[in-house]
């Protein structure tokens, strides 16, 4: 007959266990919410754990509200000092009262007081790591023998002269009003970019968030560090109603109370914060977009094309882009070969127009003539002289008008190469964003990209469209 083991060893055992395993140190301190059947947060620990002990540099967890992805977070800081209490771990908020009250649910974390000889507290775990006595700031502390082990700050808040080597920024967005907020969102990043990077001394940098828009913080950091090499990347995506109709953690939020939590909230925000899919892609034009991988050509690799032509849409102010598209026809669609996407003057984007039709081999260049542009295409035909034939054109249709009812015959007639989201990124960004209600900051990518499929060819523009 097996003896039984008696409790002190297995509450020994327990211990030894949660200096190892974050998912153990998080039941000790939380027991009545990191139950063994929610699962979601087990692997969500795991994930976090793999993270702060594996290469990659940029962890981005998006969850719905009320599943716990703060209080983790708040846990993970406390797990990570206790592991090494040498580590600087910055924290940064919505504004100064979040940021710190996570530093004091940390803080709170560390410091429990031991009620009985049969509770375990963070200092049965990990012996001799205290907060520095003397150490009052809320937002600033150290722990004994180190110096400035924590700081809290929030955008616009104070980081100079401070550094970490884990940074976590948690749910920077406040409500609907901020996610539409093009000057919020950006102040966001210039924050980060300005201020925050410099402090993260080679560390890791951890986001957490509900998904709001597709260029907010966590949505930029995405785009920004997918394909840089140095920074490498982790995504971890929660949503609330599983592919399966179910629900992500039912004794949290079951399907009765998400309905009525949602009957009040747009379907866009409901999608966004219980669905991490952002609110400007619900009410975006262009839902998808085709692309390839090699341009059409014979079995010798001669190019199959029937044509080759451009569109260019000049800009009209200071603050609108230039924005000239290539491509080859072939069988009715267009296959765009070079984009030129900016804001430079005249100056630069007339001679650099008349360089990618050249080394393009494009045969025909429609240019919208409207304003400046009749200008811009003298210019352009001076340069390419008889190599390419320059038609310069007024437009005197609604622009919005045309952008929208073309929209469907640019989804199913225009074909990008299949790296074109990194190759023209801003290019990319001005149609994956464009909103079909409400105001665009910019409708010049949308405007040529309608021009290409009125311009590739006018029979087959009608045959298609009788097809659709």
């Amino acid at each position: 007959m097996t003896a039984a083991i008696p409790d002190t060893v297995r509450r020994r055992a327990r211990i030894a266990l949660a200096r190892r395993d974050f998912w153990t140190f998080c039941q000790i301190m939380g027991p009545d919410f990191y139950k063994p059947d929610r699962r979601y947060l087990r692997q969500l620990c795991q994930d976090l754990q793999d993270f702060l002990d594996g290469p990659e540099r940029v962890l981005v967890v998006n969850a719905p509200p009320r599943h716990g992805k703060s209080r983790t977070a708040e846990c993970l800081v406390a797990w990570a000092l206790g592991r090494d209490k040498t580590r600087k771990i910055m924290t940064a908020s919505y504004n100064e009262t979040l940021a710190q009250r996570f530093s004091k649910d940390v803080r709170g974390l560390i410091q429990t007081e031991k009620a009985d000889d049969n509770t375990t507290v963070y200092s049965d775990i990990f012996p001799g790591v205290e907060i520095q006595r003397g150490e009052a700031a809320a937002g600033m502390w150290s722990l004994e023998g180190q110096h400035v082990s924590y700081v809290a700050t929030s955008p616009g808040g104070t980081a100079t002269g401070l550094g970490a080597d884990i940074m976590i920024i948690d749910d920077l967005i406040k409500n609907e009003y901020e996610a539409r907020s093009d000057r919020v969102k950006e102040s966001h990043w210039l924050w980060f970019a300005g201020t925050m990077l410099q402090r993260l001394e080679h560390g890791k940098l951890v986001v957490i968030m509900t998904r709001w828009a597709t260029d907010d913080f966590a949505g930029r950091v995405l785009e920004r560090y997918a394909q840089d090499k140095a920074w490498t990347l982790r995504h971890i995506c929660l949503t609330a109603v599983q592919t399966d109709g179910t629900m992500l953690c039912p004794e949290i939020l079951n399907k009765e109370d998400y309905r009525s939590i949602t009957e009040s909230m747009g379907p866009e925000i409901t999608e966004a914060n219980y669905q991490q899919r952002p609110i400007d892609i619900r009410g975006r034009l262009y839902s998808d977009f085709q692309t390839y991988d090699t341009l059409p050509a014979d079995a010798n690799g001669r190019s199959l094309f029937t044509a080759r032509k451009s569109y260019t849409d000049t800009a009209d102010t200071g603050t609108d882009y230039l924005c000239h598209i290539q491509y080859g026809v072939y069988r009715g669609l267009a296959y765009v070969t070079d984009v030129l996407y900016t804001q430079a003057s005249m100056e630069k984007t007339e001679p650099e127009t008349a360089r990618l039709l050249l080394t393009g081999n494009i045969k025909e260049a429609h240019i919208e003539s409207n304003n400046g542009g009749r200008g811009f295409a003298r210019q352009v035909k001076k340069i390419v002289g008889g190599r390419c034939v320059i038609i310069p054109f007024t437009q005197h249709k609604n622009k919005q008008a045309r952008i929208l009812s073309n929209a469907t015959l640019v989804m199913s007639t225009i074909r990008f190469p299949a790296d074109w989201t990194t190759r023209w990124p801003e290019f990319a960004r001005a149609l994956l964003r464009y909103q079909r209600e409400g105001k665009n900051a910019h409708d010049d990518a949308p405007d040529a990209l309608t021009g290409v499929v009125e311009t590739m060819g006018q029979a087959t523009v009608r045959a298609i469209r009788g097809a659709l």
